[in-house]
């Protein structure tokens, strides 16, 4: 009868082959044997098959694709068209629109003496009586007040406020008496 012999070195290497697979086995026992024994309501998840390589998985994608039937394609809404309307033709005789010309205003001058130093103001319907609306400058330092305003043509009462009194204009000739028993000067702008 033949025996055979082996080596020490040959059963070595033997082991470890065959103890790569046991530490899976027993892993798996091990949480199988976790999940019989938890007392705890958590819950523990046991892979059912082994993980799949990348590749493996890319090629299982590729089988499901190609049992599953192609969807129809479908196109993009399109959203509809408005329709536009032709161009009229361009009137060659057809003149400009005319515009209606705003009311052309005039530049109407205030002037009145006072003392050298003083506030002077104009009020009137032109700025709703404001009696600190338009100050007069005296440039010349002569105590001739003066200053410009632009205005619509009408007809305008006005007064003139001097350190805080209102006076009539004394170079003015057409006056008009007011609600409160006073004058005041009038301008007609044309």
């Amino acid at each position: 009868m033949a025996t055979k012999k082996t080596s020490k070195k040959a059963v070595k290497a033997a082991k470890p082959a065959a103890a790569k697979k046991a530490p899976a086995k027993k892993a798996a026992s091990v949480a199988k044997k976790a999940e019989l024994d938890c007392t705890d309501n958590l819950a523990i998840e046991i892979p059912a098959e082994p993980a799949k390589k990348p590749a493996a998985k890319k090629a299982a994608a590729k089988k499901d694709a190609a049992k599953k039937p192609a969807a129809p394609k479908t196109e993009a809404p399109v959203a509809p068209k408005t329709p536009v309307a032709p161009e009229a033709p361009a009137k060659a005789e057809a003149a400009p629109a005319k515009k209606e010309a705003a009311p052309k205003k005039s530049r109407v001058t205030f002037s009145v003496r006072a003392e050298v130093g003083s506030k002077v103001f104009v009020a009137g319907d032109f700025n709703g009586w404001d009696p600190t609306a338009k100050q007069l400058v005296d440039k010349n330092g002569t105590g001739l007040f003066s200053g410009c305003l632009s205005l619509d043509k009408g007809r305008y009462e006005y007064k003139f406020v001097i350190n805080g009194d209102w006076y009539a204009d004394p170079e003015c000739a057409d006056w008009t008496q007011n609600d409160m028993g006073t004058l005041n000067s009038v301008k007609v702008v044309d």
